[in-house]
């Protein structure tokens, strides 16, 4: 009798033990527990620390309330301007509702990822190039609002999400490469144009007051011989005045006109001395027959091209105002008849 007693109380002690571990819960500070009886949800949602249930009837469901970060994989799709990119994105999110994430939801971290890339996809379609580069930061509130609005029914809130990297096609990326430098290009056109002319203002007015003072010329060009014989350079470079040259060439033009002049004086003497008749001689008489055709006989007749150099030569060595005559051609005559 008495082991049988024995044996019962064991047994119930023994049961006892199955049930209270069975029945212990212990709930962990960043957890909630969820309990369902009989599959009808408790409105109590049990707290971090020990905690004890129904076995068998009761199950405990634990929510995790930390902040989970999800990355969204990325998304394939086309620009309102045309252009194919590729985006991805991350998404910090929790839960602030324990109960409504069990019962709402069948698995929230699968709905908050789907709702993700679906809003991204959307973001991608209604935005432009440009805004996906430079202005994101618009569009991450854009898309926290989309997934945010339907997470709020499953006790999810989305904290934070950024866009993390935008893949453009490499003729995309060299497109943007050659705008870039081109604009590049004219800023720094535009600046140095703008520079030149400040420049060319300062300069005019220098020579305005270096005008004024011949001296400063002087000063200016011995402080830059200084400033070129500081690096120690072998070669030295000085600047010759424009306005010196200037002077010599107008000291050398009347010199070199009065020479040009006299050749054209005996030139035109030697003129008029060819232009004078042949000078006849007096008591002469009336010249034969042979005489006559020997007179009246032309000189021969010069060729095209040919220079009459020795005739010229005689009349330039004459004197001014002495006539010669030619030089007699002498021609044989035809016996008397």
């Amino acid at each position: 009798m008495v082991e049988e007693l024995v044996v019962a109380g064991v047994a119930v002690a023994s049961g006892v033990a199955v049930y209270a571990m069975a029945a212990a819960k212990v709930i962990k500070q960043y957890e909630r527990g969820v309990v369902l009886r009989l599959g009808r949800l408790r409105s109590q949602v049990r707290s971090p620390g020990f905690t004890m249930i129904v076995p068998i009837v009761d199950r405990l469901h634990k929510v995790n309330m930390q902040i989970v970060t999800m990355p969204v994989p990325a998304q394939d799709g086309i620009t309102r301007d045309n252009v194919t990119v590729r985006v991805d994105a991350v998404i910090y999110f929790k839960v602030v509702d324990a109960a409504d994430a069990v019962v709402q939801v069948e698995d929230y971290r699968f709905a908050v990822s789907q709702m993700a890339q679906t809003s991204l996809r959307s973001i991608i379609g209604k935005s432009d190039l440009d805004d996906l580069l430079s202005n994101r930061e618009k569009l991450n509130q854009g898309l926290e609002l989309m997934i945010d609005s339907p997470a709020m029914g499953w006790g999810v809130q989305i904290d934070r999400v950024e866009i993390k990297d935008v893949s453009l096609p490499e003729a995309m990326k060299r497109s943007m490469a050659r705008q870039a430098e081109a604009d590049r290009e004219r800023r720094a056109r535009v600046i140095n144009a703008d520079a030149e002319l400040q420049a060319s203002k300062k300069l005019a007015e220098a020579a305005g007051v270096m005008s004024t003072q011949p001296a400063a010329l002087q000063l200016r060009l011995l402080q830059t011989v200084v400033a070129v014989a500081a690096e120690k350079n072998s070669t030295l470079v000085l600047p010759f005045p424009v306005e010196l040259l200037r002077f010599l060439e107008r000291a050398q033009q009347p010199g070199q006109q009065q020479p040009a002049q006299q050749p054209a004086q005996v030139t035109q003497v030697t003129q008029g001395e060819q232009e004078e008749p042949p000078a006849v001689e007096a008591g002469s008489g009336e010249p034969s027959s042979g005489e006559i055709e020997a007179g009246s006989a032309e000189p021969p007749a010069v060729e095209s091209g040919a220079e009459r150099v020795p005739e010229t030569e005689t009349e330039t060595e004459t004197e001014p105002g002495t006539a010669t005559d030619p030089a007699p051609v002498e021609l044989p005559l035809p016996p008397a008849a």
